[in-house]
């Protein structure tokens, strides 16, 4: 599995459009075995869906994340996790044990 989670500093952050950058991680077998952090390249309508499937992510963390991309997410066949906060290493490692909950959307639209 690959996930991009929506990354402020060290922490997940609100939306996942307009975060600083996105923490990139490989999971396999419960376990992070890989990850790297890349910057935002800008938001723009309809266009994160495309560039973090062609890096091959097939999960999206995001403290929150309008209706939109969401529906965009889900016709590239991108499961979306929204309502999580707190740091990147602990989403990540709950996400990796099957642990991870969502929750409301941090972003209000």
């Amino acid at each position: 599995m690959r996930v991009a989670v929506s990354t402020d500093g060290s922490m997940v952050a609100a939306h996942f459009g307009r975060c600083e950058a996105y923490t990139l991680a490989d999971i396999d077998a419960a376990k992070v075995v890989k990850t790297e952090t890349i910057a935002n390249p800008g938001h723009e309508p309809g266009f994160l869906p495309g560039y973090l499937a062609e890096r091959g992510v097939n999960c999206i963390v995001a403290g929150g994340m309008g209706p939109r991309a969401h529906g965009l997410f889900a016709e590239r066949g991108i499961q979306t996790i929204v309502g999580v906060s707190g740091s990147v290493s602990d989403a990540l490692d709950a996400l990796a044990k099957g642990e991870l909950e969502g929750g409301e959307s941090t972003c209000d639209h």
